[in-house]
């Protein structure tokens, strides 16, 4: 059973996430301050930490370098009423693998929480050689190489998070806006077309010179990695 740390002066709101967790059969504590916030993520192991930004006795962006300096692998989730891009910038820059913004649909977070604990259970150390697979196509975590039928595929750095988020999520239909935000940690503005960009990208990459097609479009819904 994952364990997780609730770090929120709000005694409402952190009751209200702690029982959404336990109805999902997370274990949950709680921390209504910073300092013990801080002390209790670095004392005790847990999968993954909520972290409030406006917390008494250490703010959230300080508690977040702390935990990470002495547990770089741990996922962080922000929770803060702040939506300026300036606080997400500052947040993600101080180590926070996430940011959600209150008020928040509890659906939503746990959906959140779940992306990061796949992530960060691939990435562990432990099985940092792992190899993620659909159909010809293979990606090493370790080595950072993409093959697909025996021949190697260049990608750069984003192009590589983006297909590495498909293949944790495959056979799962992701939103623009899901990828905007998972990959690279903005807002979904919908007037931009990165997202459309980079999966032209990658595509070109990874489907073009080969007969099956992997990433496929859901008019209206978002992209899916499936074998066809």
């Amino acid at each position: 059973m994952k364990k997780i740390l609730i770090v929120e002066d709000d005694r409402r709101i952190a009751q209200n996430i702690f029982r959404g967790l336990v109805s999902e059969h997370f274990e949950a504590e709680i921390a209504h301050d910073g300092i013990t916030g801080k002390q209790l993520a670095l004392d005790k192991k847990f999968d993954l930490v909520l972290l409030d930004v406006n917390l008494p006795g250490m703010r959230g962006f300080e508690v977040c370098q702390q935990i990470r300096l002495y547990k770089p692998a741990i996922p962080i989730i922000m929770l803060t009423a702040y939506g300026e891009i300036e606080d997400k910038v500052e947040g993600l820059g101080r180590g926070a693998d996430d940011y959600i913004v209150k008020p928040f649909d509890f659906r939503e977070l746990l959906a959140r929480i779940n992306a990061a604990l796949r992530i960060s259970e691939i990435r562990n150390p432990e099985t940092e050689n792992k190899t993620l697979r659909i159909a010809d196509l293979e990606m090493n975590l370790g080595t950072k190489e993409v093959i697909r039928a025996g021949k190697s595929i260049e990608l750069t750095a984003k192009e590589f998070a983006l297909l590495e988020y498909f293949l944790i999520n495959r056979g799962r239909v992701i939103s623009k806006m899901d990828l905007a935000e998972h990959v690279w940690h903005l807002n979904f503005d919908p007037g931009t077309n990165v997202v459309e960009v980079y999966i032209n990208y990658l595509r070109k990459k990874v489907d073009k010179d080969f007969e099956t097609k992997l990433i496929h479009t859901r008019p209206g819904l978002g992209y899916i990695l499936k074998e066809d």
